[in-house]
């Protein structure tokens, strides 16, 4: 991708789901990376049902588990690209469980996969504590 551009897509994948506020959520993400000082180059958050998260998740992560979201980094440098894959089906769960809105938690799940692409991880107690409060920073960040 040319040094300076960037793209972020939006798609489903077996899965009937409507994204609102897409161009919003565009300059929210890239306003994030941004923040992160990193370049935005091409994202595609991909929506999909469980069953297909589940066979990626098997396929690529060896692990047969069900989850809210895979991403798949394929930044360079300081530009941030990559997929990430998220379940409806889980963050409609998870959102229910939490006691939370929908819209909440989707925003919450997207923002965590930026930051992974942003290198931040959450495998450890102190990493998943820095990871949740970006996320809470960059949810408060939100206008709408």
């Amino acid at each position: 991708m040319p040094e300076g551009s960037s793209i972020i897509n939006f798609f489903n994948e077996n899965v009937r789901f409507l994204l609102k506020d897409k161009s919003y959520l565009k300059t929210w993400v890239s306003d994030s990376i941004l923040n992160e000082k990193k370049k935005v180059g091409s994202l595609n958050f991909v929506f999909c049902a469980d069953k297909y998260l589940l066979l990626l998740n098997k396929t690529y992560l060896n692990h047969n588990t069900l989850t809210d979201i895979i991403t798949f980094d394929y930044s360079v440098k300081n530009q941030v690209s990559g997929d990430i894959f998220i379940s409806i089906e889980r963050v409609k769960y998870n959102s229910k469980l939490l006691n939370i809105s929908f819209k909440d938690e989707i925003h919450r799940v997207m923002i965590h996969g930026v930051l992974h692409l942003c290198g931040y991880g959450d495998k450890s107690l102190k990493e998943k504590a820095s990871m949740r409060k970006q996320e809470d920073k960059y949810l408060s960040l939100r206008t709408f």
